[in-house]
């Protein structure tokens, strides 16, 4: 069934409540006893670390939307449950990372998130939801009806670019790359010719809230390199931000320019074509001739 204008708005404020529900019991489990298990994920420790505080926000979100799922017919793709393939065969599905950014969680660092999103079949994103719990703010977009924060109508990117600071924001793997000191040096010379004031980096948060960050400045870029082995973040890291990015007329993509595919039948990788976030045209084309010039080892 296509979801008309108005389910897709209720669809989008049962996901706040959710996002936000979620948020108020990480929070109240930031800095105290939990159990920190591996699991099974990419090729760095950030996708493979998962608490007992994830397993319990998801239950917290999946019984919240409940309701939704079974009225609309949804299906859902979590990450800490198995992927069942609903995604491929119903209209729409909830992705859903319940704490996105578990390692700086971990770590009693800034850049975790409650990440919710619907996206379609097709793999659209129609919805995002970003929570973060630290400084409690809620971001969230629906496609064609621009975007909120804390509920307040929200233009990032205004009517100009804001020149006075360029954010580059990296997963902290990417700092141990061999090459990173000349693809740092590459950006930076980049603002130079451009007219920034000053450069700025953040390397420790999670997908989602590296997204934000980059975005909320109103000029900077977050971006992964594409590579041959399973990582690179997962459609649960990027469907929410997509749509974000989407209606703040930003631009989300892959690294070389074409749709985010999130809902490939094969994975929930993302790192066969790498993922880019990017405020405006010219940084976008910036960061694509970096992975042009450039590859990462893993």
């Amino acid at each position: 069934m296509k979801l008309e204008s108005q389910q897709l708005t209720e669809l989008r404020e049962i996901a706040c409540r959710a996002a936000e529900t979620a948020g108020a019991y990480i929070q109240s489990r930031a800095g105290g006893d939990y159990e920190v298990e591996r699991k099974k994920g990419g090729d760095t420790l950030a996708s493979q670390v998962v608490t007992e505080v994830d397993r319990h926000a998801q239950d917290i979100i999946l019984s919240e939307l409940k309701g939704s799922i079974n009225r609309y017919d949804l299906a859902v793709l979590s990450e800490e449950s198995a992927d069942d393939g609903s995604r491929l065969r119903k209209d729409y599905f909830w992705c859903i990372d319940p704490l996105d950014g578990t390692l700086a969680f971990t770590e009693g660092e800034s850049g975790y998130a409650v990440v919710i999103a619907l996206v379609a079949r097709s793999g659209e994103p129609m919805i995002g939801v970003i929570f973060d719990p630290i400084e409690g703010v809620l971001y969230d977009g629906l496609k064609g009806e621009g975007l909120r924060k804390n509920g307040q109508s929200w233009n990032p990117l205004g009517d100009a670019a804001n020149k006075e600071v360029f954010h580059f924001v990296s997963d902290r793997s990417l700092l141990n790359q061999p090459n990173f000191p000349e693809i740092e040096e590459e950006i930076k010379r980049f603002c130079d010719a451009e007219g920034y004031g000053r450069f700025e980096r953040r390397s420790h948060g999670g997908g989602a809230m590296n997204a934000i960050w980059a975005l909320e400045t109103g000029s900077g870029t977050y971006f992964k390199f594409p590579k041959k082995v399973e990582g690179g973040g997962s459609l649960w890291d990027f469907a929410a931000s997509s749509c974000i990015y989407n209606e703040a007329g930003a631009i989300a993509t892959n690294v070389y320019g074409g749709d985010l595919e999130l809902n490939r039948e094969d994975t929930t990788f993302m790192n066969r074509g790498g993922v880019l976030f990017a405020t405006d045209p010219r940084i976008a084309e910036m960061a694509r001739s970096l992975v042009e010039r450039w590859t990462i080892t893993a």
